[in-house]
């Protein structure tokens, strides 16, 4: 029986490695596309390490656009959407579980039901809202639209759920009020959760492209994916100059989940374990 188990185990973990190398080979192709002369990028067979490095030659040019100005704009606009998302998604989540209100499951269905709306559908009104709000083509505006999200809200929602009354029973016997119990007893408790969510949040304002293509027209206040995509019409021809683009836009992102990915593998842990 454990030599079955233990032959299972070799198979599975065998076939998860190769799953792994296949998800990992275009991300694999452009690194090694980056450092390449553009008249090596589709040399066949595929040459994963190149013969002539033209990596400094190919990042220098990337770099000296705009595109450092792309990179800072995106910085900015994820860090303060995400911290302004897990803020409001933590409070309301906290509300939603932890204080009883009349009519707060209507609510928290009204909340969902927003949810269920594509976001294609509301891009009218969003746009004519921050248009008479002077927010339009703004970096205020975008943060805005991201700053408030209803998938946060429901995530962290179920996770001060897991939290027990009877901590907040004893700080209401020591005089805490809602405010210091959410500040210091309830949200350090799922901060894993809300490392995993902040996470999630900055991946996807990061890479969100739909939202800066509507209400951006300034290109000096492009982010990565458009800036990207204006790279690209300057220099459609050079696949190595795009894929030196695409690394540097990658980058960021590997370096918050390596980071973070041990408050991620915890989030998970405390949304598989009830009590």
């Amino acid at each position: 029986m454990d030599n079955k188990k233990s032959l299972k185990k070799i198979i599975i973990t065998i076939l998860m490695a190769l799953f792994g190398i296949l998800f990992m080979t275009p991300f694999l192709w452009m690194i090694s596309a980056s450092m390449k002369p553009e008249l090596d990028v589709f040399v066949f067979p595929i040459q994963w390490i190149p013969k002539h490095f033209n990596l400094i030659e190919n990042y220098k040019t990337v770099w000296t656009t705009k595109f450092p100005l792309y990179y800072w704009n995106s910085i900015k606009v994820s860090v303060i959407t995400t911290a302004l998302s897990v803020l409001f998604s933590s409070m309301a989540a906290y509300a939603f579980s932890k204080i009883k209100f009349r009519g707060s499951t209507v609510l928290f269905v009204l909340v969902l039901a927003i949810y269920m709306i594509p976001s294609q559908a509301i891009l009218v009104p969003q746009f004519l809202l921050l248009r008479s709000m002077h927010l339009y083509d703004t970096h205020l505006g975008l943060i805005l639209l991201g700053s408030f999200s209803v998938l946060g809200t429901f995530m962290l929602r179920q996770f001060y759920l897991g939290i027990h009354d009877e901590y907040m029973e004893s700080a209401r016997i020591d005089g805490a009020g809602h405010a210091r119990i959410f500040w210091t007893i309830c949200t350090p408790l799922v901060r894993p959760a809300i490392a995993t969510y902040a996470i999630l949040r900055f991946i996807w304002t990061w890479n969100d492209y739909q939202n800066p293509l509507i209400f951006l027209r300034d290109k000096s206040l492009f982010t990565l994916p458009l800036g990207i995509h204006s790279f690209a019409d300057l220099n459609g021809e050079f696949y190595s100059l795009i894929m030196a683009a695409s690394v540097s836009a990658i980058l960021p992102l590997l370096i918050i989940f390596i980071i973070g990915q041990k408050q991620v593998i915890e989030g998970i842990s405390m949304g598989g374990v009830k009590g």
